[in-house]
């Protein structure tokens, strides 16, 4: 079976470039004939697939972002049109493809949800972005484009988007989650990193630790965080911030202005976050939009009970005051509460192996297993 994915560039901290890399290694590890289309995919792992470089020339000056994803999708459909393919599977919003993984989600709804924390005026700049605009077209175009046999959703709540925006049968809509590595995550991480983590970070071993992990600290709630974390009852819990955002230095200094710098920690980007989820308690992720979050399940396959928000695709796997809790993004007082109550679980064994008990059966091969039967029932 011949195999094209597509994705414009490779980002090593990205949760759908993960999700890339785990899905070429075991498609290819299946003996498909794997071939990636991208832009730039260069310092990722090989996993024994072919690629296929399209960069096209654009105008930065005058096109700016809209430019350079017109200019990449134009050269993906021409690689895809003359490749010959049984199977073409996109991660980026171009219309013809054979089957758009929707590991971004729905653009549509992440401008909703956005505009929820906008004023007047950014709102009105958010509706005439060029970028945006181009991103919504391409988006119609390619869930009404006759090509599109199949939309890969990371999440029932996709699903649910996909269908309410743009009218797409249930039929065509496959749910498949991300895959965990279950060896190189689980609740064993506690007692490899957690003394060890906390020593050299200067955190006392009894205080509860609830870690956030993730990039684009707007869109996943670093603000809110940091302004409910301030509300909390219990002024003995630590918040550590694991990610890269160009707004690092402008949330420390939030984080100082709310009397929260013996509290905070920010990491900055870590290669491997597994003993921060060994040192942790419990995971926070706020975030106003996040399809499926790596992270996420990561975490729970870690042990660690979650609070996330009604707005994150991981809601579905959480069970109210089982392994963790479920709240708006934008509701600080609920959000601040909701953080004392998963302090309140630290240590708990019950907790922990609700959580894990989530993550057990995502395991990496489950979501191979899903990806080729649905190539095969595809390509008859």
């Amino acid at each position: 079976m011949k195999i094209a994915i597509i994705r414009q560039r490779y980002n090593p901290f990205g949760g759908a470039e993960r999700f890339v890399e785990r899905a070429l290694g075991a498609l290819a590890g299946e003996g498909a004939e794997v071939t990636l289309i991208t832009r730039n995919w260069d310092g990722a792992p090989r996993a024994g697939f072919r690629q296929i470089t399209c960069d096209p020339a654009y105008s930065r000056l005058f096109g700016g972002r809209a430019a350079r994803d017109r200019s990449f999708a134009a050269a993906a459909q021409a690689e895809m049109a003359k490749g010959g393919f049984d199977i073409t599977q996109s991660h980026e919003r171009i219309p013809g493809c054979m089957i758009f993984r929707a590991g971004d989600g729905v653009h549509a709804a992440w401008l909703d949800h956005r505009a929820r924390i906008l004023g007047p005026l950014q709102r009105l700049t958010q509706r005439w972005s060029p970028y945006h605009r181009y991103v919504l077209g391409a988006e119609k175009a390619m869930f009404g484009d006759p090509a599109l046999q199949a939309v890969i959703c990371n999440s029932q709540m996709v699903a649910d988007e996909v269908e309410r925006y743009y009218g797409v049968s249930r039929d065509k809509l496959q749910v498949i989650y991300n895959g965990v590595d279950t060896e190189a995550f689980h609740p064993g991480l506690a007692d490899k990193h957690r003394l060890a983590t906390r020593s050299a970070a200067g955190i006392p071993s009894d205080a509860p630790v609830l870690l956030y992990v993730g990039s684009g600290f707007e869109r996943k709630g670093v603000p809110q965080l940091l302004r409910a974390a301030a509300r909390m009852k219990r002024d003995d819990a630590c918040i550590v911030i694991v990610g890269a955002d160009r707004k690092l230095s402008a949330m420390r200094k939030l984080s100082g202005q709310l009397g929260l710098s013996t509290r905070v920690l920010f990491t900055g980007p870590l290669k491997d976050v597994r003993p921060w989820y060994g040192a942790a308690d419990g995971f926070v992720l706020p975030t106003l939009y996040d399809p499926c979050p790596n992270a996420a399940l990561e975490a729970l396959a870690s042990g660690l009970p979650v609070v996330t928000s009604t707005t994150c695709g991981a809601q579905e796997w959480v069970r109210s005051g089982e392994n963790g809790w479920v709240v708006d993004a934008v509701d600080i007082d609920g959000l601040a509460g909701r953080l004392d109550a998963l302090a309140g679980l630290a240590g708990s064994p019950s907790a922990r192996a609700a959580a894990r008990a989530v993550a057990e059966p995502l395991t990496l091969p489950a979501m191979a297993d899903r990806l080729l039967a649905l190539y095969r029932t595809l390509s008859r």
